[in-house]
């Protein structure tokens, strides 16, 4: 199941490299999301949640941003895919995937 919204991206994270002969290259992105409370806490406001898409490069098309970065984030369109796998105990577990990121244009962005 596929849903689009736009989101504040807060950072973006390059990572590429190689450990024990294993090569790695992937690009994270952090986006907010709710704390959720439960029976015995209570929460308010938002962290921010890292999302792995694309590798390494991906970071190239955002490169731009490096030296003037909001503190406020930007803001983007996003879309995320639903998707069931099994957890670390072999159990159906549902988690979101980031499959699409995009800037919102300037001129969206104002409105």
């Amino acid at each position: 199941m596929r849903m689009k919204n736009q989101q504040t991206l807060m950072g973006i994270k390059a990572s590429e490299g190689e450990v024990e002969g294993n090569k790695y290259s992937s690009t994270t992105f952090y986006l907010p999301a709710d704390l959720a409370a439960n029976a015995t806490s209570k929460t308010m406001g938002s962290v921010t949640v890292p999302y792995k898409f694309g590798d390494a490069s991906e970071y190239q098309k955002w490169a731009h941003l490096e030296k003037s970065f909001p503190a406020t984030g930007i803001l983007c369109n996003v879309e995320f895919d639903i998707v069931v796998g099994k957890d670390a105990r072999g159990h159906d577990t549902a988690k979101v995937v980031l499959a699409a990121i995009s800037p919102v244009p300037a001129t969206r962005a104002a409105a």
